[in-house]
């Protein structure tokens, strides 16, 4: 059984039930599955049948969309208080993508059958989707559209502004960035190579636009990162 306290702070947490108060956030809690996974471990595979939401509670999860000669696109990367899988529960399809935890990570899962009854009971919860789901789309299409107008470095440059963004909505200046990603990870999310990536970051870094620790990036100026991606 979950540990309710975590369960409901982390549902208080999710965009979803912002709107549930502590006592169905309760009754809630008692209906998620703590899942763990280990650092890389996949979470669910594409063409997986969809048999519950997550919401990441503790770690990281990145969602790929794998191509059949092995390499994969970087979507997504998902932090406390997100959640996933929502699509196939609507529909009944198999996983669109696959999900990965970037770091060791505890996910809350919610069965299917248990979520879909919870959509008639609650109107403001199926508005709560539906902006979620909007909000997804409107996140897909910056993403394509920085893949087909910026070049590489303006690639890589507007993808530390949105994790900076995602991290802090309202971050300034000097931006502190716990980092699980790899060079092959963040090629990924920008459709590079990893030998490309480490060039540009190594040229950020001796701009003094970057400084990059094992476990934490730092971006030294946020607002001057963010004008680079306009070049």
């Amino acid at each position: 059984m979950p540990d309710h306290g975590l369960a409901v702070d982390s549902l208080r947490r999710c965009a979803l039930f912002a709107h549930v108060d502590d006592d169905g956030l309760r009754v809630l809690a008692g209906l998620m599955r703590p899942r763990r996974f280990r650092r890389n471990e996949v979470i669910f595979h594409q063409d997986d049948v969809g048999d519950s939401l997550h919401i990441v509670a503790d770690g990281g999860v990145k969602i790929v969309l794998p191509s059949q000669e092995g390499d994969e696109a970087i979507i997504a990367s998902l932090r406390p208080g997100d959640f996933f899988g929502e699509l196939a529960l609507l529909d009944g399809s198999p996983r669109s993508t696959t999900a990965t935890a970037l770091e060791a990570t505890e996910t809350l899962a919610l069965p299917r059958d248990d979520f879909l009854r919870l959509l008639p009971e609650d109107p403001r919860l199926v508005t709560a989707l539906l902006r979620a789901l909007a909000g997804e789309l409107r996140r897909l299409t910056g993403h394509v559209e920085e893949l087909h107008f910026l070049d590489l470095a303006g690639r890589l440059t507007m993808r530390l502004v949105r994790l900076a963004r995602d991290n802090d909505p309202r971050a300034t200046g000097r931006v502190e960035l716990d980092w699980p990603f790899t060079q092959s990870d963040l090629a990924a999310m920008i459709g590079g190579t990893r030998q490309s990536v480490n060039k540009l970051l190594s040229g950020l870094v001796e701009e003094g636009v970057l400084k990059i620790d094992r476990d934490t990036l730092v971006i030294t100026d946020l607002a001057t990162l963010e004008a680079r991606s306009a070049r």
